[in-house]
């Protein structure tokens, strides 16, 4: 049984602990430890002698000897690790396959954008010689292209009408729309439909009054219900060609289909709103059937009335 008392001075705050068989402290060789601590907050004895405990115990060597391992239950040591390698790795692995799919319409969409910018560059030190020469094998790249198309091989056409856009001149904008135009046609045959308005759209870039390129872009707008593009492209076609029937037909038809689309359109969005209504008005034992909205069919303006028992009015 050790004996300890703690003195402390009145006036510095200094104490000496001392007893019988004072505990050795590492780095010092007296029997004294002296300590100095503030008035106000001063601690008490035991805590003291706990901290000087653990103090001699983290500066033992053994004390750094041996460091506890955890493994998990039914996990051979070493495993974990090699586990948390492979669960980082398929993460990894997952999200590099799920970045390539995002990006590849993107990649797809934008080849022809940077090769653009590849032949601009190049024909600025190109000869004549050579561009006549990109020119010659970019036709050829075309006629192959069109019999692909019409053996029904229309991605193999496609790719070929990619090759032909990669080596034609840029100054060449009249092959090169209708490179586009004909890329585009192959890519709607494989139901690639906005990449082949892309196509489409690059081809009356390069010539605005390629009406082949319109037709095909605004019956693609069409069939991805894009209604009011189509009907823009079909009244467009008009202007530059009265006698093509598709267009004049289309602005026949297409008015109304975009009139009853966009009262569909109007009654989601009314209903939509009148259960969100019901919603707020639910905590209140109101509902949207206590809101009557009337137009005033001189000025076409709107008044809301409320009316207390909607159900009865309604007998």
């Amino acid at each position: 049984m050790l004996d300890w008392s703690l003195r402390l001075g009145p006036e510095t705050g200094s104490g000496v602990i001392v007893g019988d068989n004072p505990p050795p402290v590492a780095g010092r060789s007296s029997q004294e430890v002296r300590f100095s601590m503030a008035s106000e907050d001063a601690v008490a004895p035991e805590k003291l002698i706990e901290d000087l405990k653990l103090s001699e115990k983290q500066s033992s060597p053994a004390h750094h000897a041996y460091v506890p391992r955890v493994v998990k239950e039914g996990v051979s040591e070493g495993r974990e690790d090699d586990d948390l390698f492979h669960d980082c790795k398929d993460s990894l692995e997952s999200r590099v396959v799920e970045e390539n799919n995002n990006s590849e319409a993107d990649s797809l969409e934008n080849e022809v954008d940077l090769d653009e910018k590849e032949l601009l560059e190049l024909e600025k030190n190109m000869s004549k010689e050579e561009k006549e020469a990109r020119r010659n094998e970019s036709s050829t790249l075309k006629d192959e292209g069109n019999k692909q198309f019409k053996n029904g091989e229309y991605k193999e056409a496609e790719d070929l009408y990619a090759k032909a856009l990669r080596v034609c001149p840029a100054s060449c904008s009249a092959e090169r729309s209708i490179l586009y135009s004909n890329r585009a046609a192959a890519r709607m045959k494989q139901d690639k439909k906005e990449m082949a308005i892309s196509d489409c759209s690059k081809a009356l870039e390069l010539n605005p009054n390629y009406i082949k390129a319109l037709l095909r872009r605004a019956e693609l707008y069409e069939k991805t219900e894009k209604l009011d593009e189509a009907l823009e492209d079909y009244k467009n076609l008009l202007e530059k060609d009265p006698s093509v029937y598709q267009a004049r037909e289309a602005c026949m038809r297409l008015p109304k289909q975009i009139e009853e689309r966009n009262e569909k359109l109007k009654a989601e969005m009314l209903g939509k709103l009148k259960d969100l209504g019901n919603l707020v008005l639910r905590p209140f034992g109101l509902s949207t059937e206590n809101f009557q909205v009337k137009q005033d069919s001189s000025t076409g303006s709107y008044s809301i009335n409320f009316v207390q028992n909607p159900n009865n009015n309604n007998r």
